[in-house]
């Protein structure tokens, strides 16, 4: 069992995002959200949220390309969107790809990558196109709670 002191450390996740635009809520065998902070889970902390996208067919299975996107939205603080893919022996490999909007012009990645996101800037939609293998994602924001 851990010995920690809990205003430093989140080891479960906490539903911070009360109003967050992406849809649908994934299915466990598609997607698991498992971290997640903000001012009111930490005092003091900024927003981050941590997620596994896992292969299957969910992309096929929620229909049209616009039911399954993040859309475009805006936020008044800086933000970092992140997928890695899982695989270290091929860290930059994505092994799928993921279609990101930012200010209005289309993005493909098939690499691991960090996208930063300046406080004003219109980001989305935001599509995972293909999952060949786990993607882990992270994304912080210098708000304390999420808002957009």
């Amino acid at each position: 069992m851990d010995k920690i002191d809990r205003k430093f450390f989140v080891t479960e996740l906490n539903d911070v995002v009360g109003d967050a635009p992406w849809s649908p809520v994934f299915a466990d065998n598609e997607g698991q959200r498992v971290l997640s902070l903000d001012g009111d889970v930490i005092k003091g902390a900024f927003y981050m949220e941590t997620a596994w996208f896992l292969p299957g067919d969910w992309p096929k299975k929620t229909g049209s390309l616009k039911d399954r996107t993040i859309g475009e939205h805006v936020h008044d603080f800086d933000e970092v969107l992140a997928w890695i893919g899982s695989n270290p022996k091929d860290k930059y490999n994505l092994n799928g790809e993921v279609e990101l909007w930012i200010d209005g012009k289309q993005n493909i990645l098939t690499k691991s990558f960090l996208a930063f996101i300046p406080a004003g800037t219109k980001h989305g939609p935001i599509n995972i196109r293909k999952i060949k293998k786990p993607m882990f994602h992270f994304t912080a924001g210098m708000g304390k709670k999420y808002s957009k």
